[in-house]
């Protein structure tokens, strides 16, 4: 039993021990370079955050598989709380399996594998984390809706916070989902021919199925990874939420769960708008 768990623990993804800041430091020139000179990123609300205190980052993905606006967010927190001063993000469990080398390069940036056990270690360490509760679908959402928050119902962020007591911080940004043009999601289809008795490629279900328009492809079919386009990005950390009850009870709760939940997208899609506004008077 305690070999299993062990052998659980010493894979990629399921331990805060691959975190290397001397690695992060060696990322730093490129990512500052991303930062001020192809994104050209604008950023605001830091002030909200106090070096001391945890707390869940959540945010809306942006840019197919580059998602550009996490890793501007990322180099923010380094520059402004130093290297040593961990967070942790949760990266879904299918780009372990299907892209390892990938994952070996984020872990040591401070990504482990999207589970529940790996939000409540990380948090309990002291540590903040950042999670992207609407995942693939969010990070390939069509084109139209590139100024929508979408978590596609996914509250399992709402129940780690009150489990752990935590605040939420909304982080937002806008520009990044031009960085490719998704035109549309053909997922559904497939599922028709999958249930139909055509395997998934690898044997792994891809959740989304995006045509988009994006370097390198020009045409890119399936959820291939992208570089982006230079976009001028802006990204804000919004105010934290708090809410009124935290614990386990309110975390059973299903009707409070799904309040908190209404709350935070509510909240996100009004400081959208308004940095969206922001943006097109700039």
């Amino acid at each position: 039993m305690l070999e299993a768990k062990d052998k659980i623990e010493n894979k990629l993804g399921w331990s805060l021990d691959a975190r290397d800041p001397k690695f992060i430091e060696l990322l730093m020139p490129l990512l500052s370079f991303f930062y001020h000179y192809y994104f050209r990123v604008q950023t605001s609300g830091w002030h909200h955050i106090s070096p001391q205190e945890k707390v869940l980052f959540v945010g809306s993905h942006n840019g197919g598989l580059a998602a550009p606006d996490m890793s501007m967010m990322m180099y923010d927190w380094f520059r402004k709380f130093g290297l040593e001063r961990p967070i942790y993000g949760l990266m879904h469990p299918t780009v372990w399996e299907v892209a390892p080398d990938i994952a070996k390069i984020a872990a040591k940036t401070g990504a482990v594998i999207a589970h529940p056990k790996m939000a409540y270690t990380a948090l309990r360490s002291g540590a903040s984390v950042l999670v992207y509760p609407g995942g693939a679908e969010d990070v390939f959402r069509p084109h139209h809706l590139r100024n929508t928050i979408y978590f596609a119902g996914r509250q399992g962020f709402i129940k780690l916070a009150l489990r752990e007591n935590v605040p939420i911080v909304p982080v937002i940004s806008a520009g990044a989902h031009d960085t490719l043009i998704v035109l549309t999601d053909l997922y559904k289809v497939l599922q028709q021919f999958h249930e139909w008795g055509m395997p998934w490629l690898f044997g792994i279900d891809p959740v989304v199925f995006p045509i988009y328009l994006g370097l390198p492809w020009g045409l890119g079919i399936g959820p291939l990874p992208n570089f982006p386009l230079p976009i001028p990005m802006q990204t804000q950390v919004c105010k934290p939420i708090v809410f009124e009850r935290y614990g386990r009870e309110a975390a059973s709760d299903r009707q409070y769960v799904n309040e908190c939940y209404e709350l935070v997208v509510s909240e996100m899609q009004q400081e959208l708008d308004q940095l969206v506004k922001l943006g097109a008077k700039v």
